[in-house]
């Protein structure tokens, strides 16, 4: 079998791109020749395992003279809102990004192109290669996209719904779907399992909680107000006389640049130690968890939040925003949800109650595995659908 997986972002940043990334490789050991398309920079490295080819559509360019388009408002780098492409742009999107599927298609000659993302770049594909079988898989943010977002959004309603199959990460994420291109495209909707490498993520021996006297908090994503960073900071203020001695590392990269140095500023402000990790690589971020004691992500908008599984690889507890992250995500039962319209001191109290608490951390790989979220074992039910289908 031959897949053409096809991106409009960075293959190697975001959860949709790690994810990606991660298929691909797990693809790979099955034996799958493999193509990937992807929303590039020039100068970007993209790390992708050795025989498969890549097809960059480079932005900031001649032919594309603006940032790569982001899914989400804010990525943790320049980017270009949907909202704010016009129809020149969208033209030019269309034009970019149809000359390199057109070369990869004739080249590879797919027997499955497997889009990322149920938005723009996906219905230009069905729209493309009608006599295709083209999948999309959905990541949460192309549904928030496709409500708020008006360019474009009747050309994406009337294509979607002509994918030849549809993934959704989790039976919420499907119902979403469903909710917004139709009851009749249920029976294309198919729930397949995402998940986390566990080659990578995994409890270190010899990193246990509670063995040194700081207690160490660790926040991973973009560093920008929707992922809820600046209520995490104001929250620790609370927990400046429980006598706990605290730190906070924030890992990614930034959001908005001014938004960015107005986060710096109030963590200057914090009573506790709060450092900036930057973009890291997911080796890096794996150390970081083992080194630390819980994990938080009180974000405002979220997938399925793939990262709180990866910490729950790690052995971490973790402290998440209620309604916003769905309950499934809770497979070790050592996620604490917090309301989002809650205080910021209801938030100190659930990261000193979880503080306090002691946890066996190196029972989660076997929960993980069960449930569904390790990305080789994923990726073998996924191929063999696409192969069956």
């Amino acid at each position: 079998m031959k897949i053409l997986s096809v991106t409009a972002q960075k293959p190697d940043s975001t959860g949709s791109g790690i994810y990606l990334t991660e298929l691909v490789r797990g693809f790979k050991k099955k034996g799958i020749t493999q193509s990937v398309i992807a929303g590039v920079t020039k100068a970007d490295q993209v790390c992708l395992p050795e025989g498969v080819s890549f097809y960059p559509v480079y932005f900031e360019s001649e032919q594309l003279p603006y940032p790569i388009t982001g899914m989400s408002d804010e990525m943790p780098y320049p980017s270009t809102r949907y909202s704010d492409l016009t129809e020149e742009m969208t033209e030019t999107f269309r034009n970019a990004f149809g000359e390199v599927l057109k070369k990869a298609v004739e080249e590879l000659d797919p027997d499955v192109i497997l889009c990322h993302h149920l938005y723009l770049l996906t219905a230009i594909v069905r729209e493309l290669f009608p006599d295709k079988k083209v999948y999309g898989v959905s990541h949460g943010s192309d549904l928030r996209q496709i409500r708020k977002t008006e360019q474009n959004r009747e050309y994406i309603l009337q294509r979607i719904p002509a994918l030849d199959g549809i993934f959704a990460l989790h039976e919420e994420q499907k119902e979403m779907i469903c909710g917004i291109y139709g009851e009749h495209i249920r029976e294309k909707v198919r729930v397949i399992g995402t998940g986390y490498n566990s080659d990578v993520f995994r409890q270190e021996m010899g990193a246990s909680q509670g063995e040194e006297k700081e207690l160490r908090l660790i926040f991973a994503g973009k560093i920008s107000e929707k992922k809820g960073v600046k209520s995490l900071i104001r929250s620790l203020d609370y927990l400046k006389d429980s006598g706990l001695i605290i730190s906070l590392e924030l890992a990614g990269g930034a959001g908005d640049e001014g938004e960015y140095q107005e986060i710096r500023e109030l963590a200057e402000k914090c009573p506790f130690a709060v450092t900036f990790a930057g973009k890291i690589t997911q080796q890096e971020l794996a150390k970081k968890m083992n080194q630390s004691d819980v994990f938080v992500l009180p974000s405002l908008f979220e997938g399925l939040g793939m990262v709180l599984i990866e910490a729950q690889a790690a052995g971490l507890p973790c402290v998440t925003s209620k309604d916003v992250v769905p309950d499934i995500v809770n497979v070790t039962g050592n996620v604490s949800f917090v309301p989002l319209n809650n205080n910021a001191d209801e938030w100190a109290q659930k990261i000193y109650d979880t503080l306090q608490k002691t946890y066996e951390r190196n029972k989660s790989i076997p929960m993980l595995t069960e449930a569904g979220y390790d990305i080789a074992r994923e990726a073998d039910r996924f191929a063999l659908y696409l192969k069956e289908n």
